[in-house]
This record gives structure tokens, C-alpha cells and sequence, in this order.
């Protein structure tokens, strides 16, 4: 990929939206629930930057000691294989073996040798990458449980009940908003759930790792549903009423 042909998504310009946006919520429903979760996305915006940093210097430090103790399996395997071997051409010059069934235990030890190391090997080169996708998914995660409480700060809105026709029962549950309120209501839901979208995705800049990529991917069409939904009552308000 050209790194020439797009600037990466940086946490920076997302942090500023999320503040306007803020703002304007505050703006028109200060009393309400959703300036809080917009300062909670805030948040969370705040420790996939902190955590960018924090994670990259676990991971150097961590690699660094993968890769040696890699050497030192590797090395200390290939030292017990030569000795191995040393000690069996000998033992085949001298005659102690009377078959060469003799020799198997000396191929078993050799086979599992290499196996545990390659076992060993394995696990110390994916070492980094996994603490590197636990941070992340535990902020994916949190993510995923912001979109969830913007979808029940929405639910509650009914369009049907602007409606002249609209009949409430004792189940209803009271509306204190007219039909502009509503609108920018939902469409303020639906712009927080677009910005934990592009939060997700800030932790897709910092890792290539299939899961981590995955879960963004899983998190962005989730809140685009979402949003989906919250546009689909949109297009259901009753028409605005013109003065004159």
C-alpha cells in the first residue's frame, strides 16, 4: 500500500468530533442521557491513544525477549541434537548396539526435542501480537457496549406517537418531545454511533492482527445497522409543520 495516498485515521480529528458533537447535544437536551455517553466516548478515545503508545512499548519490549529466549531454545536444541548425535555414532562404531531398534529411544528423545521447540518457538513469536490484541479487544469491547447504550437511548422513541391518530395505552411510555426535538434527537444517536464506528477503527490502525480486525469490522457494521434503524424512523415523522 502507498502511504502517499491517504492520511491514517489519527484519534486527534475523531476526539474533536465527538467534542462538537457534545456540544451540541448539550446544547438542546442538557438534562438528558446521551451528553454522558458522548463524554464517555471521549474517554475511550482518550485510552486508544494512551494505549497506542503504551502497547507498542510492551510489544518492542516483549519481542525483544521472545527473540532471545527463541536463540537460546533453538540453540540449546540444536547443542542436545549434536551431542545426541556424537554420542549415537559412537555408540555405532564402539558396537553397544546390537539392532537398530537400539536406537529408537535415541529418534524419540530427538523428535520430541524438536517438537517442544517448535512448540516453544511458536509461542514466543506470536507472544507480542497477543498482548497487543487483549488491550484491544478490551476496548473493543468496551466500544461495542457504548453502541448497545445508544441503541436503548433511542429505543423509547416512538414516531407513531406524534401522530394524531396515535391512541397511548398504560404501557405507553411518555414522550416529552415534539417532532423536531425527535428528529435531531435520533439524529444525534445516529452520529454517535457512526463515531464509535470510526473509534473502533482507530485500533484497526494499530494492529493487523486478524481478530482485532475482524472485531472492528463486526463493530462498524453493527453500529451502521444501527444507525440504519434510527434513520428508518426518521423517514416515519410526521411532515414538519410550515407556518403560513
Amino acid at each position: 500500500m502507498n502511504p502517499d495516498l491517504h492520511e491514517p485515521l489519527e484519534a486527534g480529528p475523531v476526539r474533536d468530533t465527538v467534542t462538537q458533537l457534545r456540544s451540541r447535544i448539550v446544547a438542546r437536551f442538557p438534562h438528558r442521557g446521551l451528553p454522558k455517553v458522548a463524554g464517555d466516548l471521549l474517554i475511550l478515545i482518550d485510552e486508544v491513544e494512551s494505549s497506542a503508545t503504551l502497547i507498542n512499548r510492551r510489544i518492542q519490549l516483549a519481542r525483544l525477549a521472545s527473540r532471545a529466549l527463541m536463540v537460546l531454545i533453538l540453540a540449546g536444541t540444536l547443542l542436545a541434537l549434536a551431542l545426541a548425535v556424537r554420542d549415537a555414532a559412537r555408540a555405532v562404531v564402539d558396537g553397544q548396539f546390537d539392532s537398530s531398534l537400539d536406537l529408537l529411544p535415541l529418534v524419540e528423545t530427538a523428535i520430541n526435542d524438536i517438537v517442544f521447540a517448535g512448540i516453544a518457538v511458536f509461542f514466543l513469536w506470536s507472544f507480542p501480537e497477543r498482548i497487543q490484541r487483549g488491550q484491544l479487544l478490551n476496548l473493543l469491547h468496551q466500544l461495542r457496549s457504548t453502541a448497545h447504550i445508544i441503541d436503548m437511548h433511542q429505543l423509547t422513541k416512538d414516531p407513531e406517537q406524534l401522530k394524531p391518530t396515535f391512541v397511548p395505552t398504560e404501557a405507553s411510555v411518555p414522550l416529552d418531545l415534539d417532532r423536531d426535538q425527535m428528529e435531531r434527537y435520533l439524529d444525534y444517536c445516529s452520529e454517535l454511533l457512526s463515531l464509535v464506528g470510526k473509534t473502533a477503527a482507530l485500533c484497526a490502525e494499530e494492529s493487523r492482527d486478524n481478530v482485532i480486525l475482524d472485531t472492528v469490522a463486526r463493530i462498524e457494521t453493527l453500529t451502521a445497522g444501527m444507525s440504519r434503524k434510527i434513520w428508518q424512523k426518521i423517514s416515519t415523522l410526521p411532515a414538519p409543520v410550515v407556518d403560513g
